[in-house]
């Protein structure tokens, strides 16, 4: 085998976490398949999300790990055991946070495959000095010790939960990444500007004013603007509201009184 090339298969450690690159010489790994990998931080578990296919590679450039091997049986009294270290750190960690009254709100702790290193997020309004909470967690378990400040909106992603429309929430289901979202998208999408109706779980602007945000802005096209005077199939009237999904606008009379009409069945009247 030629080599710059490699055979690379692509892996998620996390539901709607990114995809990385990882060797393999099983040729037959399926999508779905769960697996043992070597990473930096120790081992982990991942799923297989691209099969494996040969790929140029730069080791210059590139430093790609290796999996292992599929996910055992014994495998999975390992992660159980991890689970309950996960767990028993959790309490001692907040436990202590009291004691030393540090201002952060521990919301998860992560274990390597192999128990080599737990990773403790956390949220906070500014920096959190955890250097005495580091000693004490190291003092407590004798491994390598991770404290991660993230924001509301990665904390959501991390736990999960149940938006607003009933279903699992975006970030944790299948985003990958984080967009920039302005209270203009939902002004554009014709919603409540109440932040308690346009917003997620994590207290931030829904994630789905963003996909939707193209979409509304092509629907709005040709519209007319509101408060501007149209000529209607019942006269002529002033554009109260749009209805861009079925291209509709609401028109009001003199009399006050709203009538919806198809944008094809109204005229701008020029000024």
């Amino acid at each position: 085998m030629n080599q710059n090339k490699k055979i690379i298969t692509g892996v998620r450690f996390k539901p709607a976490g990114k995809i990385y690159d990882f060797e393999t010489n099983m040729e037959d790994l399926e999508p779905g398949t769960v697996v043992i990998v070597e990473t930096e931080q120790g081992l982990g578990v991942a799923r297989v999300i691209n099969p494996p296919v040969l790929k140029e590679y730069n080791p210059q450039e590139q430093d790609i790990k290796s999996v292992l091997r599929i996910l055992t049986d014994e495998d999975h009294i390992t992660i159980e055991q991890n689970l309950q270290l996960e767990k028993a750190a959790f309490n001692f960690c907040s436990e202590q946070i009291k004691i030393l009254e540090l201002e952060m709100n521990l919301f998860k702790v992560e274990s390597t495959f192999d128990a080599k290193k737990l990773t403790f997020f956390f949220t906070a309004d500014g920096r959190v000095d955890f250097r005495e909470l580091v000693k004490i967690l190291v003092r407590q378990y004798h491994i390598r010790i991770e404290m991660r400040q993230v924001g509301i909106r990665h904390r959501a992603k991390l736990c999960g939960g149940v938006g607003r429309c009933g279903r699992v929430t975006c970030c944790s289901s299948y985003l990958e990444n984080f967009e920039p979202i302005s209270i203009k998208m939902a002004k554009v999408q014709g919603l409540s500007l109440n932040p308690t109706k346009i917003s997620g779980v994590c207290g931030r602007l829904m994630c789905c004013l963003h996909y939707e945000n193209e979409t509304y802005k092509y629907l709005r096209r040709g519209l007319p603007e509101i408060g501007e005077e149209v000529e209607t199939p019942n006269g002529t009237g002033t554009v109260t509201r749009h209805i861009p999904l079925k291209r509709k606008v609401g028109v009001s009379n003199e009399e006050g009184y709203e009538s919806l009409f198809d944008i094809n069945d109204i005229k701008i009247i020029s000024k």
